[in-house]
């Protein structure tokens, strides 16, 4: 047999004895195709240009100085948007969720107390968060929509809890919870206060120093225009005490302050040791979206989505929609809640406003579930022009998804 017909053998018989048995996905070959969507739910809501262009920059190392020039930035604009000069400031490599572990995490230790508001999905899931690490849990529960008096906070001293849970913006049910005078309570009783601004951050005014917030978290893709992926959370020095003075390790290693601090250089080390690697461009679209909050000012910030919500509240009204909070002044600014309308399947008209108009609007979430359709205006999205797209898509469902009464 000639050289020539051997050739083609030998590679005949590699590919028999090759160890690669699955073939490459076609759907992989195929090109990545992404649609352009309306995103008017509760998040995540589109993104400005400058802060897409920002995650295209080159990949640079999660340990380079450059890196850590970044992170000292976003570390002074979670400063501005908290309204903190806690030095404890970070921001989660996660979602809105892991800020929400790693308050709980490395706050309170196994077998300690805690209480947690509940009037919607966020409590929900921090109350079960505490509950799989080992926390007493006590509940403070609510209708969706129902919010908390300071005198109802203050009869539950009776706990002892070591921290108390509110969700600012509740965005399951589109409430606004005033905190205003609840940090006081909760240092009368030694007891931490966490807060969940995720859905309300740079659209209602909110002042952790001021308001005696000992924990504060968001996350990056809702008012404050990024992708989702990171979340700025902070700590004060009540907290901080309390964290770094347990007797047991926090449950989770990659959420251990003890490590994430040094990462960010809040510890007062001269070196920050490797941890693990952060969202590199998750982190340059964060700075930027917190740039883009610096330079309109937090109450212009807070004015617009006010502006806008009103806007929204009068044309929902004369659609014949219900508001499903009834008082404006505890409305979520970034997140409407409507009563789902008599005589409609909610899902069908969400479908309909997806097909037809390329368009994000969502039903409740958790408690609120078959309650209410939820229509979000934040951030970049926040504009009178995107609030008459909303009404229009919603005018249209109206029209062409009624149902029979029978």
């Amino acid at each position: 047999m000639g050289e020539h017909q051997i050739a083609p053998l030998l590679q005949r018989l590699e590919r028999s004895m090759s160890s690669v048995t699955i073939p490459p996905p076609a759907c992989i070959l195929r090109p990545l195709e992404v649609p352009y969507r309306y995103l008017f739910g509760p998040g995540p809501s589109n993104v400005p240009p400058r802060v897409l262009a920002s995650g295209s920059r080159p990949i640079i190392g999660h340990l380079h100085p450059e890196m850590y020039e970044i992170m000292n930035d976003i570390k002074k604009g979670i400063h501005y948007a908290f309204q903190t000069e806690n030095n404890m400031t970070i921001a989660m490599s996660g979602s809105g969720h892991a800020a929400m572990e790693c308050a709980v995490f490395n706050t309170v230790e196994p077998g300690e107390s805690v209480l947690i508001a509940i009037n919607g999905i966020w409590g929900e899931r921090v109350a079960e968060i505490a509950e799989r690490m080992g926390a007493n849990v006590h509940k403070l529960v609510k209708a969706p929509g129902g919010h908390f008096t300071n005198i109802e906070i203050e009869k539950v001293g009776k706990h002892k809890p070591v921290l108390f849970f509110l969700a600012h913006g509740e965005s399951s049910a589109g409430l606004c919870q005033p905190v205003d005078g609840i940090g006081d309570i909760c240092r009368k009783h030694n007891c931490l206060f966490l807060v969940d601004t995720v859905a309300s951050l740079g659209a209602a005014p909110i002042f952790m120093d001021k308001q005696n917030i000992d924990i504060l978290y968001t996350g990056s893709q809702k008012a404050l225009n990024a992708p989702p992926g990171t979340a700025p959370i902070s700590f004060n020095d009540r907290a901080c005490h309390k964290m770094f003075n347990r007797k047991t390790k926090p449950v989770s290693y990659l959420f251990d302050m003890t490590h994430l601090s040094n990462y960010w250089g809040c510890d007062g080390k001269a070196v920050r040791a490797y941890h693990h690697t952060g969202p590199v461009s998750g982190f340059f679209a964060l700075r930027e979206s917190l740039a883009i909050l610096a330079e309109k000012g937090l109450e212009e910030s807070w004015r617009k989505h006010k502006e806008v919500a009103a806007y929204l509240y009068r044309g929902l009204e004369d659609l014949g929609l219900e508001l499903f909070i009834p008082d404006k002044d505890l409305r979520l600014p970034s997140v409407t809640t409507i009563s789902i309308p008599e005589g409609y399947d909610w899902r069908e008209m969400l479908v309909y406003i997806m097909k037809h108009h390329q368009m994000e609007m969502t039903g409740g979430l958790g408690p609120s579930i078959g309650m209410v359709m939820r229509i979000g205006l934040m951030g970049y999205n926040c504009e009178k022009t995107n609030a008459d797209k909303a009404l229009h898509a919603l005018a249209d469902a109206l029209k062409n998804c009624k149902k029979s009464k029978a």
